[in-house]
């Protein structure tokens, strides 16, 4: 079985766990470059969640159009 298909773990603090223990993290301990790069990936994460929510979003309009009742 692949990770993909193993049923997600939910946190303590839900679905946003991990971006709620980030965004509680103190920054003081960072360099300048450190938080560049930290800042670099949130926002590739950032993307690829946003290209994943459009990806489900049309998922989801294409199942409630075929499966919307024919009106006549």
């Amino acid at each position: 079985m692949d990770d993909d298909d193993r049923p997600r773990r939910r946190s303590p603090e839900g679905s946003l766990g991990a971006a709620s223990l980030l965004a509680s993290e103190s920054l003081e301990r960072f360099s300048l470059d450190e938080l560049d790069a930290r800042v670099a990936l949130l926002d590739a994460e950032i993307t690829r969640i946003r290209a994943h929510h459009r990806a489900a979003q049309a998922h989801r309009l294409a199942a409630d159009a075929l499966f919307r009742p024919k009106t006549s």
